[in-house]
């Protein structure tokens, strides 16, 4: 999976238990620990968003985005997309 979860790592720094982050954030234990895992689909923001305020981090704390062997870095990605579009026009916002 390109997206390695580093939940437990943030844990331990803070010296968090899960059940506590669990009963703080109101999830189970058990789908806790399969987020720390990596074994989940997604997470939802709100669910995200309350782990970070309650270990005061950011998502990019205890989410990391690793590439597959073989996969592009995504430089030259989008070549086809228009360079100065949509994207730009909300920056510019």
């Amino acid at each position: 999976m390109p997206v390695e979860v580093t939940l437990d790592v943030m844990l331990a720094r803070r010296r968090v238990r899960s059940k506590d982050l669990a009963a703080h954030v109101g999830i189970t234990e058990a789908n806790l620990s399969l987020l720390k895992q990596g074994r989940v689909k997604g997470v939802r923001f709100e669910t995200l968003g309350r782990i970070c305020a309650y270990l005061d981090c950011q998502p990019g704390d205890i989410l990391r985005y690793v590439p597959e062997r073989g996969e592009e870095t995504g430089e030259g990605a989008g070549d086809d997309a228009d360079p100065g579009g949509a994207a730009a026009a909300d920056a510019a916002d």
